[in-house]
């Protein structure tokens, strides 16, 4: 199923509600606190394994990405965040955090740590809040999901979840197309979450297109339970960077593995960001 998230307050509380009630799901050995602990092959257990990727192209502008980075580091700190990971099964995460642009373009910020309360918290918004902002060329879904896809396996975690979280302002426009990338994430059971940027009006300088939303929903996104959740005021940046990571953090229903099937037609072409490049500079 996938679904289309608004910003708001009755969201947040039916995901901290839902988490409440699943807290008794997972099996494994657990400490003297009911949480799950490392299993006999040595793998740390959490609720899930979260890949945060985000895009720093140059059609993001330097406040949106100032704001996007501000926005995460705060999302996970805050008391709504903290509320919903205590109420998990093992009442902790493993989280990465990379940035994307071209196909052949990625940086990790943020290696593989565990979330597991405000300290840890703390330390991974600090060190997303300090690292230098920079800006690259091209945009590429797929290569993100390419790239994010083998991070679940060089991990030493074993989530209840896999889940890719991919933020970006643009179409796919460099690399392979990005619905082959998707479709074998989904196969591996991987879910991809969206949070498409539409805080500008579409210009022929940026690639912007109109229903990014609808793109995302169509073309990037998959996995039970999978979301958009779309920001299109640039005031409500944070508020739907911590809607996004409550409800990831929140679902903790483990995901059987699926295999997409044929759908209807895509309402955005999934390689409208090629033809656009195509049409506009022929390369």
């Amino acid at each position: 199923m996938r679904w289309c998230v608004s910003i708001g307050a009755v969201l947040v509380a039916g995901l901290l509600a839902g988490a409440g009630g699943a807290t008794g799901a997972a099996p494994g050995p657990r400490d003297e606190a009911g949480h799950l602990m490392a299993d006999k092959g040595g793998e740390i257990q959490v609720d899930v394994e979260l890949i945060l990727a985000t895009d720093i192209s140059y059609s993001m502008d330097m406040d949106e990405l100032a704001v996007q980075r501000e926005g995460y580091a705060d999302a996970i700190v805050s008391k709504e965040f903290l509320q919903a990971l205590k109420a998990g099964p093992t009442g902790k995460i493993a989280i990465t955090y990379f940035e994307w642009a071209a196909s052949s373009d990625q940086k990790i910020i943020i290696p593989w740590r565990v979330i597991d309360g405000p300290e840890s918290a703390g330390a991974v918004a600090d060190e997303i809040r300090k690292t230098p902002i920079r800006r690259a060329s091209r945009t590429s879904i797929s290569g993100a999901i390419y790239f994010a896809m083998p991070l679940f396996e060089e991990n030493q975690y074993k989530g209840l979840r896999r889940v890719i979280d991919v933020s970006g302002d643009g179409p796919n426009n460099n690399g392979a197309p990005v619905v082959p990338a998707r479709d074998e994430a989904l196969s591996k059971g991987i879910v991809i979450n969206g949070l498409p940027i539409m805080v500008k009006e579409p210009s022929y300088s940026t690639m912007d297109i109109d229903n990014l939303d609808w793109y995302y929903e169509d073309c990037v996104i998959g996995g039970p339970g999978s979301f958009v959740v779309p920001i299109k005021d640039r005031e409500k940046f944070k508020e739907a960077i911590r809607t996004k990571l409550l409800q990831e953090v929140a679902d903790k229903t483990p995901a059987p593995r699926v295999v997409p099937v044929a759908e209807k037609e895509p309402r955005v072409s999934c390689l409208i960001g090629e033809k656009i490049w195509q049409d506009r500079w022929g390369r």
